[in-house]
């Protein structure tokens, strides 16, 4: 259970059967009706918070419908016990409920029929289908969303009115509520009938495809970011797009499962999804010289069969992990790593991968972190920021610093003197799998608030407050426009209608995102240099957290390595007491932070580090694993990355080029041949062939 409202609602309704099915044996129409409200009720509200036990009831036969009629059937067994089973309404009762349930064959049908029908082989985004192809509005959300849950509750009325004629032993309420059920559910049906035939359904398959195959002969694609995994893995595809629109070559997005599409990032890159193998390997591709994947996953084997374009595993992250050695990376025409590291990993796992194959183009993701070589300007406190990892799927202490290790960081650099302002920002899974690490982070976040309020209060500490209350009112502003633009956040109606209007405006793209940078500008101002701050949720960024921090405290994970970008002072907690050397010799990362032990005894280190460049023992080894992890700074890695999709799509051409000239002159070859080859005329009636030895 999610929450103790929905056990509550659970209890209820698993309640509710057995106490509807003895008011019915009583009899008591009064406990009946009570008992009936509360399972409707607590049936709706499950289905609303999309409840586990739903979907648990449905795997053993208890499902939606088998509900329903139970409480029908139970309905009709009250009449019976009420002695009423000689009247209309008992039979009035018996027909409408099975003419109800005859009525849910022809409403299941017509829903997936148009659900079905709708369904395009191929979804887009920024690809102009709209003027090769009639797309037609999809149907009212209000008739298809939930719609076997919309068209069970019709029954409410009959079963109120039968009750009300029940206690009142009067027929009519009765056959009032048994109209009103099938008259509502009759047309119900009879509304979704108009939109299984005519122009009320998109074009079929063959059209859309050839739609689809004519705009890309029209664009002309040359790069393409193929990808395919669940929806957890978004993030993985996401985290390219930014850099997909800053490519010199033209981009295409690839996605093969529609539950990708449907949580990727807004982009400007046209986007096209293909969860059909055999629809892919018939799309004309025939343009792109260069694919990029972001994961090892089985239906990259569905583009890695073309041999005109060259193809590149460029991954999701560049850490110490067994994924970034896959040996499955060696189908591949080259491997895109962000630096020496990478390369040296491949050479050591020795797994295939020929180092002639390997390119370092740094990490473009990461534009985005200022260096901090300034250090801390004179006066203003130093900010730490504290951003453990979460416990893992296998709930492993040593995976994160925040049982172990967590409250004492906080506490000493809450403690600190001189003082320093903390940052906490966890990760969003924190406490999904061990409830102690959901407790250790409330217990940190009530340290950072109650640290925070006595600042607040400390004379030392003064605010500015109408700068303070003009960045409130520029939060104020920007928000407002980031909502107008945002529309009322709504989705399209259906899949095909997402695929004709999902075409990015690019001013609009471009002024939320310099908004989101206004934004998150003026949110820094909007507090204190000196105030404590939990941060949760998707903004402020991790990376904008990097930005005005000039230390961090985590754990091992890819934070690091993104925050060794910025140059800065880190700590990294060994949760695990693997020993300081063992430690480093494990974690490529780490080798230039300073390791702390679960008592966060090491860490004045860190912090006389952070105050005093002097006293940054580091500061040198910093600058190397940065070069080593991401690679030089200049040329700056999108320019890296852009030279390296021109490099590859050259080969390509020149594989390609040679491919025709072997072709032509294989063709030549055989007619020449052809030419040399006497011609064999037809036998004589003596058998000897015309004109050959006579």
């Amino acid at each position: 259970m999610g929450s103790a409202a929905e056990l509550a609602a659970a209890v209820l309704m698993l309640a509710g059967f057995p106490a509807i099915m003895v008011a019915a044996l009583v009899p008591s129409v009064p406990a009946f009706a009570a008992a009936t409200a509360v399972t409707y009720l607590a049936d709706h509200y499950l289905h609303r918070q999309g409840s586990y036990l739903i979907n648990r009831l449905s795997k053993v036969r208890a499902g939606l419908s088998i509900r329903f009629l139970i409480r029908q059937l139970l309905l009709i067994l009250l009449l019976a016990r009420l002695d009423l089973s000689d009247s209309l309404i008992f039979y009035g009762a018996t027909a409408c409920f099975i003419a109800f349930y005859g009525l849910q064959a022809p409403h299941g049908a017509l829903v997936t029929l148009i659900r079905n029908r709708r369904r395009m082989p191929v979804a887009t985004r920024n690809v102009d289908l709209a003027s090769r192809i009639r797309i037609p509005n999809a149907p009212p959300q209000g008739l298809l969303n939930r719609s076997a849950e919309k068209m069970l509750h019709l029954d409410l009325a009959a079963v109120v009115g039968i009750l009300v004629s029940a206690e009142l032993d009067s027929a009519t309420a009765g056959f009032i509520g048994i109209a009103v059920t099938l008259g509502l559910g009759t047309l119900y049906v009879l509304a979704l009938m108009p939109y299984v035939r005519g122009k009320k359904i998109p074009p079929t398959a063959e059209k859309v495809l050839t739609a689809v195959d004519g705009w890309l002969r029209e664009y002309k694609p040359e790069t393409v970011l193929y990808f395919s995994g669940s929806k957890d893995s978004t993030y993985q595809v996401n985290m390219w797009l930014e850099t997909m629109e800053q490519l010199d070559s033209r981009p295409l997005i690839i996605l093969r499962e529609r539950v990708i599409l449907q949580n990727l990032a807004p982009t400007t890159v046209p986007v096209i999804c293909v969860p059909g193998g055999v629809h892919l390997m018939n799309m004309d591709l025939s343009t792109v010289r260069v694919a990029l994947y972001a994961a090892n996953v089985g239906k990259n084997i569905h583009l890695l069969r073309v041999p005109t374009m060259k193809h590149v595993f460029i991954g999701h992250g560049d850490s110490d992990k067994l994924a970034s050695v896959n040996p499955f990376s060696k189908v591949y025409d080259e491997v895109w790593t962000a630096g020496r590291a990478g390369r040296d990993r491949y050479a050591i796992a020795d797994v295939g991968v020929r180092d002639d194959d390997i390119v370092e183009v740094g990490r473009p993701q990461l534009a985005p972190i200022r260096n901090g070589d300034g250090g801390v300007p004179e006066g203003r406190v130093p900010t730490v920021l504290y951003a453990p990892t979460w416990e893992g799927w296998d709930g492993n202490p040593g995976n994160t610093s925040l049982m172990l290790a967590g409250e004492n960081i906080v506490k000493k650099l809450l403690k600190a003197d001189p003082p320093v302002r903390v940052l906490y920002k966890p990760h969003p899974f924190t406490g999904t799998v061990l409830a102690k690490a959901g407790a250790a982070h409330r217990k940190i976040t009530a340290l950072i608030e109650k640290a925070a309020a006595e600042r607040a209060a400390d004379a030392r500490f003064t605010a500015e407050t109408a700068a303070q209350e003009q960045a409130r009112a520029d939060l104020a502003r920007i928000e407002a426009r980031l909502a107008a633009l945002a529309g009322n956040g709504g989705e399209k109606g259906d899949e095909a209608e997402a695929t004709r209007d999902g075409v990015a405006d690019v001013q609009k793209h471009e002024e939320i995102a310099r908004l989101r940078g206004e934004w998150n500008e003026a949110y820094w101002r909007s507090f204190p240099v000196w105030e404590h701050r939990v941060i949760t949720g998707a903004e402020p960024r991790l990376y904008d957290c990097f930005n005005v921090s000039d230390a961090m405290v985590s754990d091992i994970s890819s934070v690091v390595s993104d925050f060794i970008a910025s140059g800065k002072p880190y700590a990294v907690t060994d949760s695990a007491e693997l020993g300081v050397e063992e430690f480093k010799r494990q974690n490529t990362a780490v080798r230039a932070a300073t390791i702390l032990s679960n008592s966060a005894a090491e860490l004045g280190g860190l912090l006389d580090a952070v105050r005093d460049p002097a006293k940054d023992p580091l500061a040198e080894d910093r600058g190397e694993l940065k070069r080593y992890l991401l690679g030089p700074d200049e040329p700056t890695s999108i320019e890296q990355f852009n030279t390296a999709v021109a490099n590859l799509a050259i080969k390509a051409e020149a594989r390609n080029v040679g491919q025709e000239s072997r072709a032509a002159g294989a063709a030549e070859s055989e007619a020449e041949l052809a030419e040399a080859m006497p011609v064999q005329r037809g036998s004589g009636p003596s058998g000897e062939a015309d004109g050959v030895g006579a």
